[in-house]
C-alpha cells in the first residue's frame, strides 16, 4: 500500500484515534491543535494527554499549532473540529494554496449542524459553500460506530465514506482501509450526516433511561430497546425530511450501528451526560439549553448531542415533524420538564 500524508484540522479524541489507525497502516499523519500543550505532548511523549490519554501514538503521528502548515502539507485533509469551532477553522485555511487550488482531498469527521440565517444546515453543505467551487459535491463525510478509544487500540470498526462523487468516496474508502478498519462507500451524504448528528441526541435520553433503570421496577433492558428503536425511527424521519436518499443508510452501520454503540458503549460521552443528568442532578446548575451550551466546556468533555438537540428542535419545527424523543430532550435541557417524568410519559403512555 502506498503511504499517504494525511492532515487533521482538530486534535480531539476521534481525530486522534483515527490518526493512530492511519499511522498503523503506514501513513504519515499530522494533527493541528491550537493548544501548544497538546502539540508538545503528541510530539514529545507520543500521547494526546488532553483528549485521548493513555494511548501511545505512533511515531508517524505528529502535531503542529500552525493550521496553514497542516492544511497545505498533506494530500488528504480531515476536518475534525467540534461543530462549534468548525467554520472558524475552515475560514482560516481558505487561502492556503492546497485548498485554494483544490489539491487537497477533504473529508469531514465533525458531527452536528451549523446555524445559518435560514435555519440549521448540515456540515458538508456548509463547508462546501465556504470552500472553492472545485469542492462542490466532492467533500467526503466519514462516520460510523467508532469510539476513538477502540479505533486507537485497533479493535475492528466499520465506517462509511459518503460522497456525491463516487471516485472521492472510493479514494477515502481505500485510504481508510487499514488494519482494524472496514470501510464502505455511500452516496447518501445527507442520510449519513443526520444519523451521525441525531444519534447523539437519542444517546443522551438513553443515558438518562439507563441511569433510572438501575433502580427502577418499571424500566429495564426491554425498555431501553424500545427507546432505541423509537429513536432510530425519529432519525430516519428527520433524515428523509432533509433529503436522505437511501433507506439502507438507517439500517446499516451508519444508522442503527452508530446509534447502538452511542447508546450502549462505556466510551459514549452523550450516554455519560445522560447518566449524569440523573445521577448528579447536573441540570440544576444551568438556567436553560442556551446557558448549558455557553458553559459546555465546564463539563470537561463534549456531548455533541446537547448542541445538536437545539438544531434538531429548530428543524423539526420548521418542517412540522413530530420527533417526541428529540423534543423531550430539548424540553429537559431547557429546564421545562423533569427527565424522569418525561421518560415515564414517553414509555408508558406511548
Amino acid at each position: 500500500m502506498e503511504c499517504k500524508h494525511v492532515g487533521f484540522i482538530g486534535s480531539g479524541a476521534w481525530g486522534t484515534g483515527l490518526a493512530q489507525a492511519l499511522a498503523r497502516g503506514g501513513h504519515f499523519v499530522q494533527l493541528y491543535s491550537h493548544d501548544r500543550n497538546v502539540v508538545d505532548a503528541i510530539n514529545n511523549s507520543h500521547e494526546n494527554t488532553k483528549y485521548l490519554p493513555g494511548y501511545h501514538l505512533s511515531d508517524k503521528v505528529t502535531a503542529s499549532d500552525d493550521i496553514a502548515e497542516v492544511a497545505d502539507g498533506n494530500e488528504y485533509l480531515f476536518l475534525a473540529s467540534p461543530s462549534l469551532y468548525l467554520i472558524n477553522n475552515v475560514k482560516h485555511i481558505l487561502n492556503v494554496p492546497a485548498i485554494a487550488h483544490g489539491r487537497a482531498k477533504i473529508g469531514v469527521l465533525t458531527k452536528g449542524f451549523i446555524p445559518a440565517e435560514d435555519g440549521p444546515r448540515l456540515i458538508v453543505e456548509t463547508v462546501e459553500n465556504l470552500l472553492p467551487e472545485s469542492y462542490k459535491q466532492n467533500v467526503v463525510y466519514v462516520a460510523g460506530p467508532s469510539h476513538a478509544e477502540e479505533v486507537a487500540m485497533g479493535k475492528l470498526t466499520g465506517l462509511i465514506a459518503a460522497c456525491e462523487n463516487p471516485k472521492n468516496s472510493i479514494d477515502f474508502r481505500d485510504l481508510l482501509r487499514v488494519p482494524g478498519l472496514m470501510v464502505y462507500s455511500s452516496f447518501d451524504v445527507v442520510g449519513a450526516q443526520v444519523c451521525a448528528a441525531v444519534k447523539n441526541v437519542i444517546a443522551i435520553v438513553y443515558g438518562c433511561l439507563d441511569a433510572v433503570a438501575e433502580h427502577s421496577d418499571i424500566f429495564g433492558d426491554n425498555s431501553e430497546s424500545l427507546l432505541l428503536a423509537a429513536g432510530l425511527n425519529e432519525i430516519q424521519t428527520l433524515g428523509f425530511a432533509m433529503g436522505a436518499t437511501h433507506a439502507e443508510t438507517f439500517t446499516s452501520i451508519s444508522g442503527v450501528g452508530d446509534l447502538d454503540v452511542s447508546c450502549k458503549s462505556k466510551w459514549g460521552r452523550n450516554r455519560r451526560f445522560g447518566h449524569e443528568i440523573i445521577q448528579t442532578d447536573l441540570l440544576s446548575k444551568i438556567k436553560n439549553l442556551d446557558d448549558l451550551i455557553e458553559h459546555i466546556s465546564d463539563l470537561g468533555y463534549l456531548p455533541e448531542g446537547v448542541i445538536a438537540c437545539k438544531y434538531v428542535h429548530e428543524i423539526a419545527e420548521k418542517k412540522n415533524l413530530k420527533l417526541v424523543i428529540c423534543d423531550g430532550l430539548y424540553r429537559i435541557l431547557n429546564r421545562e420538564i423533569d427527565p424522569e417524568d418525561f421518560l415515564t410519559e414517553l414509555l408508558m403512555k406511548g
